[in-house]
């Protein structure tokens, strides 16, 4: 992450403890000992592998005398890079300052000339009460630009639903391949970069499928383990497309060392947006890099409903789409049908939501035979011909 950042690390710090020391995370000893370690290495800036508290991060600072960051800051000071567009931009503005503004404290005579004590309220608290204040009007301010979005990325998102295409989200592990995959699958071009969460705002682009089923496909920003909180609460609209999606794709890089951990740690994002439960094809991509590949063919056949591919090498893309076309089966139900002419409405929606099997024209009604999305024919129950079959895509 911090050369995803443009840092130049010039040496790393490590300690062993059953728990973090309150005060300075490391320790008094220890923090004098980094105090050592950051004059001979002329470092400038000191980045800590956790979330640091206020005291932790204050006296950590007072202590090696350079400018001290914890996990979140790095991670919001990649997502400032990363943010191009105005909703982005929102997002991440609104990310550093539910950070900051717990961390926003007087520092005793450095900020007043009155010093602490009873009765000797200085301008340097004034001065912070009125910071706080602000930055909550801004933090407002960012809400209720970011409740437009989220109104418009409905209306977005009702405009898709009309379309005969089911929806797909891509998630995964930040730099495991979701935009190159989007690229292979739809014949797009979106931003692809090597470094981490490249991608901010989603991206939607129509994937056809080798027998005609078609997908709508929306790149995501990339998960990381330990994500904070008010990172996932300040780019819900972006992870909305996750939720509302009607199944997701697991990119999984599988050359990666720490492979299952990041899967474990895209589950647990998953699970905090309540997104577990959806239908999830996993595909471990970069499998040209994966050492033993019997392994890899292992890991998929314990693996439900997944493949693996090389997006950039475009090497099992068609076992993939084998899998996207059987997952979108699944999401669909068979409906026969009596449509009376006077409805016969209902036909075009049945071509619309899904496919239709067969159109018998009679002398007084419409006998329709059709693979339907589940709202679709839940609408259509009243015109459902009871067959004693098992309600389930190619089952009649």
């Amino acid at each position: 992450m911090a050369a995803s950042a443009g840092t130049v690390v010039v040496g790393e710090f490590h300690q062993r403890r059953s728990r973090p020391d309150p005060s300075y995370l490391i320790g008094h000893g220890k923090a004098e000992a980094l105090y050592e370690e950051v004059q001979d290495r002329k470092a400038t800036v000191v980045i800590a592998g956790q979330d640091l508290t206020p005291t932790q991060q204050r006296n950590l600072e007072d202590t090696v005398l350079v400018r001290v960051i914890d996990r979140t800051q790095l991670i919001l000071d990649i997502f400032a890079q990363r943010a191009h567009t105005k909703e982005g931009k929102l997002q991440v503005e609104l990310a550093q300052l539910s950070y900051l503004l717990p961390r926003l404290t007087g520092r005793g005579v450095e900020m007043t000339r009155l010093g602490g004590g009873v009765g000797t309220r200085g301008p340097g608290e004034t001065k912070l009460e009125v910071d706080r204040r602000r930055i909550r009007a801004r933090i407002t301010d960012l809400e209720e630009e970011l409740r437009e979005v989220v109104q418009r990325r409905g209306v977005q998102r009702q405009a898709r639903r009309k379309l005969p295409f089911p929806s797909a989200a891509l998630v995964g592990y930040t730099s495991a391949g979701k935009s190159t995959l989007l690229n292979t699958l739809s014949g797009s071009d979106v931003l692809v970069d090597t470094r981490l969460f490249a991608t901010l705002d989603p991206t939607t682009r129509r994937v056809v499928l080798p027998d005609g089923w078609a997908v709508l496909m929306s790149d995501t920003v990339g998960f990381i383990r330990d994500l904070p909180h008010h990172l996932v609460a300040a780019f819900r609209a972006t992870l909305e497309e996750v939720t509302e999606a009607d199944f997701l794709v697991h990119v999984v890089d599988a050359g990666h060392s720490q492979m299952r951990r990041q899967m474990e740690a895209v589950i647990q994002v998953l699970s905090e947006l309540g997104a577990a439960d959806k239908p999830l094809v996993t595909v471990f991509n970069k499998s040209d890099l994966f050492s033993d590949q019997y392994e890899l063919r292992r890991l998929v056949a314990e693996t439900p409903n997944s493949a693996y591919i090389s997006a950039k090498n475009r090497e099992g893309i068609l076992h993939l789409m084998d899998r996207l076309n059987s997952t979108i089966k699944s999401l669909l139900v068979r409906v026969i049908l009596e449509i009376p002419y006077d409805r016969s409405d209902l036909v075009s929606a049945c071509y619309e939501s899904g496919r239709v099997i067969s159109a018998d024209y009679r002398s007084d009604r419409i006998i329709v035979v059709a693979d339907v999305a589940g709202d679709v024919a839940a609408k259509l129950d009243k015109y459902r011909v009871d067959t004693g079959c098992s309600g389930e895509s190619g089952s009649v």
